[in-house]
């Protein structure tokens, strides 16, 4: 009976309780703050990268023309493609496979 007049009595914020014109709002940590520091400094190295890149243009232009890549991304589709439209490869132990299970080893 105690329980259920504590827990009748209580006061809570009405709805949902992170909504709204009555929510709870978190207080901001220490520890919050410090991890949202860490997350803008990994930000701003990673815009400082962007900003001053490894390669030119005109070498990152022909960087991957130089390797034929495109070339090889081309023959890796074509095969997967001819691969989609022709059957699997079955030997014969393949079609058989169900025949041996209830073989056993004495």
């Amino acid at each position: 009976m105690r329980l259920s007049l504590v827990l009748f009595f209580k006061r809570t914020v009405p709805g949902h309780i992170f909504r709204g014109k009555r929510r709870l709002v978190k207080p901001v940590s220490k520890q919050a703050m410090n991890t949202l520091i860490e997350e803008y400094e990994q930000q701003e190295a990673n815009m400082l990268l962007l900003r001053h890149p490894y390669l030119t243009r005109e070498e990152s232009a022909g960087h991957a023309k130089a390797l034929g890549k495109h070339e090889l991304f081309l023959k890796v589709k074509q095969e997967q493609l001819t691969a989609l439209k022709m059957k699997p490869h079955v030997t014969l132990e393949d079609r058989l496979l169900h025949l041996r299970v209830q073989e056993k080893w004495d």
